[in-house]
């Protein structure tokens, strides 16, 4: 007799561990998310709640994170079933559990074209389309003015970096920043005033940038000079918002070619940030 098929009734949803996530990472990188190698106990320091993994039998299926920044906004991201098991509604049961996390606060995502008519109906509404821009990395020199991120940095960082997004993580910014592997340049004018940052780190298909937050057009293009100095020929990918034509024109400028898309989308209203100073997101998981 054919044993029955899995029904959301049998999944058990709880909160994951860190070690638990490496599995959800081997799955973001089978579906061609090309995640960072190290980027679990950055996610993990901002809210180590937000992390849920379903399970039949003690085996894991299904994953979501719900990461709350603040008191009014969180983030969705890790929405994954495992592909023989996809269709039976174990997804949206390990997601209504994960969204309780959020409680009241306005919820933001990074949706592929594939779900978000799903997310609608869930009550996101879409800001603006990302894509993701793929090459190899140009011959480049680090430019005058552009240099590594020092710790005595953090406090002008913080600041900058909460300007650019939804809601303040510092906890996130600082693991973020000094991460096995990850590597952080900023610049600032000649007044030492911060003008932008970013951060480029390995991934499991290419180096990835993000996030690239700056003043002006000048400003990103040294940044990601420095970014990629040292790399030449190796693959790089950038995450562009709509929102930045520049951005679109910096990747196109370096060689890159989009090669997929996703919508940035909320439950509600967000605090403003200045959109126009992100020419890459910083990741599509945590937003």
């Amino acid at each position: 007799m054919t044993a029955p098929a899995p029904a959301p009734e049998d999944l058990v949803v709880s909160r994951a561990a860190l070690d638990d996530w490496r599995v959800v990472g081997a799955w973001s990188g089978e579906e061609g998310w090309n995640p960072g190698l190290r980027d679990g106990p950055a996610f993990f320091a901002q809210d180590p709640d937000g992390f849920f993994i379903g399970r039949l039998d003690g085996v894991p299926v299904s994953a979501v994170s719900v990461v709350n920044y603040s008191a009014d906004y969180a983030f969705l991201g890790f929405y994954l079933v495992r592909p023989d098991l996809r269709g039976r509604g174990l997804g949206l049961a390990t997601w209504k559990t994960a969204l309780a996390h959020a409680g009241t606060r306005t919820v933001g995502l990074d949706g592929v074209v594939a779900q978000q008519d799903n997310y609608r109906r869930s009550g996101f509404e879409p800001a603006h389309r990302t894509a993701r821009f793929t090459g190899p990395a140009p011959a480049a020199e680090v430019p005058a003015g552009v240099g590594p991120v020092r710790p005595n940095d953090f406090a002008d960082l913080l600041a900058y970096d909460s300007a650019c997004c939804p809601a303040d993580r510092p906890r996130f910014l600082e693991a973020w920043l000094t991460a096995p592997g990850h590597r952080a340049v900023l610049r600032r004018d000649h007044g030492d005033r911060l003008t932008g940052y970013g951060v480029v780190r390995p991934g499991r298909d290419a180096l990835r940038i993000g996030p690239l937050f700056a003043d002006s057009a000048a400003d990103a293009r040294a940044l990601f000079a420095g970014l990629v100095a040292g790399a030449a020929g190796q693959p790089v990918c950038v995450d562009v918002p709509e929102t930045s034509a520049e951005g679109a024109a910096l990747a196109e400028e370096a060689g890159f070619t989009p090669s997929f898309e996703t919508a940035r989308m909320y439950t509600g209203p967000v605090r403003p940030f200045a959109q126009e100073r992100v020419y890459g997101v910083t990741t599509l998981e945590l937003g």
